[in-house]
């Protein structure tokens, strides 16, 4: 339960230094000085911060000499380096911990960076409101491309006091260790650090400890943290490795480990709201990416996370929003791998469920073969909440068409009447919005597909304006997401990622008065949702011929 944003008497605000900021490094030399500059930046020498940890865990690529460099030029900061490498992120936190002065923690990892001022504001809010925990929020930027997704929005849209996490269970939605500031003496006097050793997923872990203290913690919508996501790195991080199977099982763990600590402390609250968070984020994160792995690995993801859903209850599963409870539901229904493609596109944001569209004694259910699987809900969800299926099929040369289907859904579209549809690109690199191409439904016989009927249009899409809006001189492809928005006549409608359908997915060279040539790419990503990357003039032509050529 939030509190009113009342300061409490406590100690007074004062620009003297006190907090400890502690940075883990393993073999990360390429990045771990811009991360240690960012702490360091966190207010001039005898503000805020108080001290910088970099704890080395035993690299051997040099980032340990890159450190002690660093340290020469800024008495503030301190090199721990260890002999030996502890497998994980715990150990070397809890070290940096054990040897931090500041009466607050913060803690940083070698590859991300903290934005200006994020260090005193959170101290100021954990002053103003004498709260052990201060939190903030963080952004995940994707690089090359510097494109910014919030993470956990809701938690930080505006400033916020939690008198105790059991009122507020949404907290255990943000498992980061990264965006928060912690009291050291909270941490001490209720003995919690990170597991030690080879244990992925130590966040997850740590939050929970936090969470069970019962601390009272304030929350600030100023920005206090840059994850950094690198997917062409040659080395993927914990949270983007996730091509084995091992790491799916150190989830589970981690998860099972947290609601363990929540209900031995007496928070029954906090555990089922970390079920509901492992059913709406982790299940359908791992499922959205099922379809890309081999069958192996299916086979056994599909083995643990049977196993692991048969502790969750009927009210985990009812709590959780409809997409990832249909998702649990065919897992459990099932013994083996079964419908991929469907699963896919459900556990995608926003979530389409594809036909066939059956029913069993009048209920919706996932299909005939799984009957005992009910969709249930859809019946009485707003429209704006349907997950409404919307098939594009591109179609690149002399006109540049979008040829596009609108699916039936249990009666519920054609009540309502679809009668527009409004396509929209947005640049992904800015979120920033492109063209919108408006068309006019029509109904249209289905044989097919059981409802009989679908809607559909088609749109000419403007990619020349795509290319001029792309803001930069990079010959490199600039991607494109699309939506869709559907207006009905009794004035509901509803937003809709596109399904990419046909064999259009294919680059094109095309021809352009404005620009020579132009390179068209659509695409589906691993939700199987349509985009498109567009590049344009003969140095894109030439720089991806080279690349195909190396490779």
């Amino acid at each position: 339960m939030k509190e009113a944003l009342e300061p409490r008497p406590g100690p007074t605000i004062t620009p003297t230094a006190q907090v400890s900021i502690v940075v883990i490094a393993y073999n990360d030399v390429a990045h771990v000085s811009e991360a240690v500059r960012s702490a360091l930046a966190q207010g001039a020498p005898g503000q805020t911060v108080t001290e910088v940890i970099a704890v080395n865990d035993a690299s051997t690529d040099g980032t340990g000499a890159a450190l002690d460099i660093l340290a020469r030029a800024d008495p503030r900061l301190r090199v721990i380096h260890r002999t030996e490498n502890s497998g994980g992120c715990g150990t070397p936190r809890n070290d940096g911990v054990r040897a931090a002065t500041g009466r607050f923690v913060m803690f940083l990892d070698s590859d991300d960076v903290l934005p200006p001022g994020a260090a005193q504001a959170l101290l100021t809010a954990a002053l103003r409101h004498d709260a052990p925990v201060a939190a903030g929020a963080c952004v995940r930027r994707e690089l090359p491309a510097r494109r910014d997704v919030a993470w956990q929005p809701n938690l930080y849209r505006e400033a916020a006091v939690h008198g105790s996490p059991e009122t507020s269970p949404q907290l255990v939605r943000d498992t980061l260790c990264v965006n928060k500031l912690y009291d050291r003496a909270f941490l001490t006097e209720h003995d919690i650090a990170f597991p030690e050793g080879r244990f992925t997923y130590e966040d997850f872990v740590f939050t929970a400890r936090v969470l069970a203290a019962a601390p009272r913690i304030a929350t600030i919508p100023d920005s206090v943290y840059v994850w950094h996501v690198r997917r062409a790195a040659a080395k993927q991080s914990i949270s983007l490795d996730r091509k084995d199977v091992a790491n799916w099982q150190a989830r589970i763990d981690a998860h099972r480990t947290s609601v363990q600590i929540f209900e031995s402390a007496g928070h029954k609250a906090l555990a089922h709201a970390a079920d509901i968070k492992f059913l709406d984020h982790d299940l359908r994160m791992y499922v959205r990416e099922l379809h890309t792995r081999g069958a192996d690995y299916r086979a056994d993801w599909w083995r643990l996370t049977r196993a692991y859903l048969a502790r969750f209850d009927e009210a985990d599963l009812l709590a959780a929003r409809a997409p990832a409870r249909w998702l649990a539901r065919v897992v459990l229904a099932s013994p083996e791998p079964r419908d991929l493609e469907r699963l896919t596109h459900l556990a995608a944001r926003p979530g389409r469920l594809l036909p066939p569209y059956a029913e069993a004694g009048g209920q919706a259910v996932w299909s005939a073969e799984l009957p005992e699987v009910e969709l249930d809900a859809l019946g009485t969800k707003p429209m704006h909440r349907l997950p409404v299926t919307v098939d594009a099929e591109p179609v690149i040369g002399a006109r540049n068409v979008l040829r596009l289907r609108v699916h039936e859904m249990y009666g519920r579209l054609a009540a309502a009447e679809p009668v527009t549809i409004d396509v929209e690109l947005r640049r992904r690199a800015d979120d920033r919005r492109g063209p919108v191409h408006t068309a006019a439904l029509t109904a249209t016989a289905a044989p097919g597909d059981e409802a009989g009927v679908c809607w559909t249009a088609e749109v000419v899409l403007d990619l020349a304006a795509l290319a001029a809006r792309n803001g930069s001189r990079s010959a490199d492809p600039e991607p494109w997401d699309l939506m869709a928005q559907v207006t009905c006549a009794n004035g509901a409608g509803f937003r809709a990622s596109l399904r990419a359908t046909g064999p259009g997915l294919r680059r094109r060279v095309l021809p352009s008065r404005r620009h020579a040539l132009l390179l068209v790419q659509p695409y589906a990503t691993t939700g199987g949702a349509l985009s498109l990357r567009i590049a344009c003039g003969l140095r894109s032509v030439w720089r991806i011929a080279a690349r195909r050529l190396r490779r």
